[in-house]
């Protein structure tokens, strides 16, 4: 119990001598989010929607390579030059 408020103390302190910053503010990041969203057309969202949609299913369906690997693999045999 004494090691549970001694923590809590500890956040506390932490907590006070932190500086807050309005752009840390999850209620400001949620309101420029969804101003993002709003100014954009509904047909960019609806088209967003639709081809994550899409991505996923092939993902999950199919045998979809890993592009990541792919391209570092690519690139690292440029940089290892020809056998």
């Amino acid at each position: 119990m004494a090691d549970d408020k001694d923590q809590l103390e500890s956040l506390k302190r932490r907590v006070e001598n932190e500086e807050v910053s309005l752009l840390a503010s999850p209620f400001l990041k949620g309101f420029l989010a969804g101003y993002v969203v709003a100014k954009l057309r509904s047909s960019a969202v609806l088209g967003f929607l639709v081809g994550t949609c899409t991505g996923v299913y092939a993902a999950q369906t199919y045998a979809v390579p890993d592009v990541e690997k792919t391209v570092k693999d690519y690139f690292s045999s440029f940089r290892k030059g020809p056998d």
